[in-house]
């Protein structure tokens, strides 16, 4: 049987933050390359970043945290054995 596809999360940012990336990427660029881009072409760097990087370090962050639920969670299990009365 075939897995279904899943969707990329959908990532978006508030209207202030996006804002805020804009003229963050535009200020990046221009003292790192001095390269002058406007808020459209900075937007659309953005939303590449948004659609294709975004989601890999968001994965990451999951699978980091699952790595480490389950660590504690075996830890506790541990633990609780641990007190059990024979």
């Amino acid at each position: 049987m075939a897995r279904a596809k899943h969707k990329a999360p959908s990532l978006s940012l508030e209207a202030a933050q996006k804002t805020a990336a804009v003229a963050a990427i535009k200020d990046f660029l221009e003292e790192r390359f001095e390269l002058q881009l406007g808020s459209f072409e900075a937007q659309e760097v953005l939303d590449l970043f948004t659609r294709e990087v975004a989601p890999l370090f968001y994965n990451k962050a999951i699978a980091d945290v699952q790595a480490h639920l389950a660590d504690r969670f075996l830890s506790i299990e541990s633990d609780l054995w641990a007190l059990e009365k024979s």
